[in-house]
């Protein structure tokens, strides 16, 4: 039998102005790619390492300070094998003008285990964050919410609650809360671009936006909890993309609790993983991870009075599941530099 004759090896390269120009920064296929990591993840059909957090500074360090690797396999029809290195500074943008957190998403041939592609992946990240949040709305949000409050307003904000709005029509009342009153002023200004018919309200304490919203989403770089149970209003579905914003009660009394991966949650001195190593929640008190309840394996919202906290920790698989879906639509558009790997 010949031994093939494969071509010099080359990868393709995408900046974020490539990912816009083949949407990007639209909602929809996020959604779709998410979809299709979290069924494969239920379903077995993915390897995903725990993923190592590379820090330094000690104990003086925040808890946003770090770079992060996320490798993942997706079997399924369509394999492909890759990674997301991460690297954040919570003091980015206050002293050098520059977002928080950077990225770049590498993705593997799973035949020939060689580089494909390398794409910036900071707006993939942070586009897919919002596409968990908004996936998880269709099963556990109450019906027809038109109430959405967000914590924290800087651009991970903005791209949640933007997907929200693409994906939700019945949206019309958004509260904002921010430390920082200029930055829930200019997330207002952004949204009023594309949607001037939705109200927008700043409140003037966390408490006071928490309580006014169906649904609920963290986007802050906390280190402390500060959201307990008695802000939240029966019916509420809560985001906590941000990971430490919630007591612990909110884990203990909320009617559901679902993560995206039991495992990654379980980690790093996390809220949750406190609560495990105290023997307060175990994995047999969660109410599912996400996929299981996309693939019908366990119910979403039974009822308009439940309260159900998402604890996504954000998962390697639906990094390369996006960034894949925007690859093969980089192949057929001819978009992106070509670069020769010898």
């Amino acid at each position: 039998m010949e031994t093939p004759v494969l071509q010099t090896p080359t990868l393709l390269y995408l900046s974020k102005s490539d990912i816009t120009r083949l949407g990007g920064n639209s909602s929809q296929l996020y959604l779709d790619a998410v979809y299709h990591a979290l069924t494969l993840h239920a379903r077995g059909e993915i390897v995903q390492p725990l993923k190592p957090y590379l820090r330094w500074g000690g104990d003086e360090s925040h808890i946003a300070d770090r770079i992060i690797a996320m490798p993942a396999y997706l079997g399924g029809a369509d394999t492909v094998a890759g990674l997301k290195w991460v690297g954040s500074r919570h003091d980015n943008p206050s002293r050098y003008g520059i977002d928080r957190a950077s990225a770049l998403t590498i993705l593997n041939d799973p035949e020939t285990n060689y580089p494909i592609a390398i794409l910036e992946g900071s707006l993939i990240s942070g586009m897919r964050t919002a596409a968990v949040t908004a996936l998880a709305a269709k099963y556990l949000a109450p019906t027809n919410f038109h109430r959405v409050t967000c914590i924290g307003c800087g651009p991970i904000a903005r791209m949640q609650l933007l997907t929200l709005l693409e994906q939700f029509p019945t949206i019309a009342i958004i509260h904002l809360f921010d430390l920082n009153p200029a930055a829930a002023q200019w997330l207002v200004t952004e949204l009023h671009q594309s949607y001037p018919q939705v109200e927008y309200q700043v409140a003037e304490t966390a408490k006071d936006a928490v309580q006014a919203g169906e649904v609920v989403i963290t986007c802050t770089t906390t280190d402390k909890p500060y959201l307990p149970f008695d802000w939240l209003r029966k019916g509420t579905f809560i985001s906590n993309i941000s990971i430490m914003d919630v007591h612990k009660d909110v884990f203990l009394k909320a009617d559901k609790v679902v993560v995206d991966d039991w495992d990654q949650c379980n980690r790093e001195k996390k809220v949750l993983n406190q609560l495990v190593q105290e023997g307060h929640f175990s994995r047999e008190q969660l109410h599912a991870e996400l996929g299981q309840i996309l693939i019908g394996q366990r119910p979403g919202r039974e009822s308009n009075e439940e309260i159900i906290l998402l604890n996504p920790i954000g998962i390697a698989i639906e990094d390369v599941a996006c960034a894949h879906a925007i690859y093969q639509k980089a192949l057929s558009a001819q978009v992106g530099i070509q670069l020769n790997l010898y």
